[in-house]
């Protein structure tokens, strides 16, 4: 296939693989294409909508390896839904009786771009993907090469979502500050809620990641320096259900014992007692243009802690949130891996014109491939069966 112009663009909610990838494409295509024109279209489908692109210049190509060292995205993100047609004119993106999808369209083909690569969600590949077909509809092909970025890790079949196992990595450091404040009063409760709407796997990777820091600590504990004082004593996530008064019983006998409880929760468990509640009291349940309850305005976090304190005879109660804190870090070894050689991949499969969603298919032995778009889905759950997380449960005495 001949490649004469290459369009990126980010959307969704940040992860730490999205400049990465950018940079990592980049360079991709400078050493074997060198005479291809790269444009980014600036915040996602926004930049799309509006005509905002910038144009990859020699200073950005030869410093490619630069945006490997950040978080964020250089070229910016937005959550913009092209079906939800009302918020787009609200948003003053489409005009009152537009297509958006057609705007969208019309923008790729008037910019003369040949292959699109998005790095998202599944809402953003495979919107893409609706692009694409639309385009090839009226005549004009359109390759379109997606990346897989959620630090959910939740998208199906992908077996591991870029900037996931960075995420997971930041929040145990940020879970490291956080419980160092476990006796800054008696019987201190303390929840760290992570991002994870439907999928529980970065709460559970992050307490994983954390009880491995415990491990290679020192204690002192005839000072008060006790691994025991420092160690998750609960982790709550979508796919376990647990029985709360249960484990608030369990939870006291902890507190009484050892004078803290840590709690590590993803912000998605519990959701729909939250709502449940919220809707009994005649209270708005606030939502994005995505139809997505907005977690950060519900507060799950403030709700469990509420739910345990009295029953715990919790003095003081903290609840931090490392979310935003985690999805702006820069890329950690691991994912620098895994980012490069799926963008290496995305290339070799646009040069051929071969469209999907590079990733492991769990569909089919683990191989790297473009998964086709019909098969792109989200909300994942987590395999709570796993050993390793049946072992922590075991060890800090949670049932499951």
């Amino acid at each position: 296939m001949s490649i004469k112009k290459v369009a990126l663009l980010t959307a969704g909610g940040f992860a730490p693989c999205l400049s990465t990838a950018v940079g990592y494409l980049i360079r991709r295509y400078s050493d074997l294409m060198p005479e291809v024109e790269i444009i980014a279209y600036r915040h996602g489908y926004h930049g799309l909508l509006s005509g905002n692109y910038i144009t990859i210049d020699q200073q950005a190509r030869d410093n490619a390896e630069v945006l490997t060292r950040f978080g964020g995205s250089p070229i910016g993100n937005s959550r913009v839904k092209l079906t939800n047609v009302d918020d787009l004119v609200k948003r003053g993106l489409v005009k009152e009786g537009d297509n958006p999808l057609e705007v969208a369209a019309n923008k790729l083909r008037e910019d003369g771009v040949d292959v699109l690569h998005t790095i998202g969600g599944d809402d953003t590949n495979t919107t893409a993907a609706d692009l694409a077909a639309y385009l090839e509809e009226n005549n004009y092909h359109l390759t379109v090469v997606g990346l897989p970025k959620t630090i959910d890790n939740d998208v199906i079949p992908i077996a591991q979502s870029l900037g996931a196992y960075t995420a997971a990595e930041q929040a145990a450091g940020f879970a490291a500050n956080v419980i160092g404040e476990h006796n800054a009063n008696p019987r201190e409760l303390i929840v760290h809620e992570v991002m994870g709407r439907h999928c529980g796997w970065l709460t559970a990777y992050a307490a994983k990641e954390y009880r491995a820091w415990l491990d290679t600590q020192q204690w002192v504990p005839s000072i008060g320096l006790a691994r025991e004082q420092w160690d998750i004593h609960a982790v709550f996530v979508p796919e376990l259900h647990s029985d709360l008064d249960a484990e608030a019983q369990r939870l006291k006998k902890v507190m009484d014992e050892v004078g803290n409880v840590n709690i590590f929760l993803s912000e998605g468990a519990g959701i729909d007692e939250i709502i449940e509640q919220m809707e009994a009291a005649g209270e708005e349940v606030p939502r994005d243009p995505f139809g997505h309850v907005k977690l950060d305005l519900i507060n799950p976090g403030q709700w469990f802690a509420r739910q345990f304190a009295k029953k715990l005879d919790a003095e003081k109660v903290m609840v931090q949130k490392s979310g935003y804190y985690s999805r702006s870090a820069p890329s950690n070894e691991r994912d620098l891996h895994l980012i490069q050689s799926m963008t290496d991949y995305a290339v070799e499969c646009a040069a051929r014109g071969e469209s999907g969603v590079i990733g492991h298919d769990e569909e089919d032995g683990g191989k790297l491939k473009a998964v086709p778009f019909p098969r792109i889905k989200g909300g994942k759950p987590f395999d709570i069966t796993q050993k390793w997380f049946t072992d922590m449960l075991d060890d800090i005495g949670q049932a499951h």
